[in-house]
């Protein structure tokens, strides 16, 4: 049998192979229908861990949009915010620079 696949599936896949064990059929006959559920399982597995990993990396992606889309809303309410402070820097000095003259010209 396979040597990289584990003893556990190797045990497995002899029960299996077993269990449909037909009358008048040799133990060869038997051995290799247990390799072939062996190679069954292990592309079973190897199916399983290509599709984990796609979700993994889908799930990845999502969260990096969730955080672009975050940071866009931030900045953007802290640049509407930022927009404010010098139009009421002007205003603030025009008072200020009107409040001068007029107690200039009444003194």
């Amino acid at each position: 049998m396979n040597s990289n696949v584990s003893k556990e599936v190797q045990a497995q896949a002899i029960k299996v192979a077993k269990a449909t064990q037909k009358k008048g059929q040799t133990k060869e006959q038997t051995k290799l229908i247990a390799q072939g559920i062996e190679k069954g399982i292990a592309q079973y597995k190897k199916q399983q861990s290509i599709k984990s990993r796609a979700r993994d990396k889908e799930r990845k992606q999502e969260l990096k949009q969730k955080q672009k889309t975050t940071e866009v809303c931030i900045e953007g309410s802290s640049t509407k915010e930022s927009a404010k402070l010098p139009w009421l820097l002007l205003v603030l000095s025009w008072v200020a620079f009107i409040s001068y003259v007029l107690s200039g010209m009444s003194a």
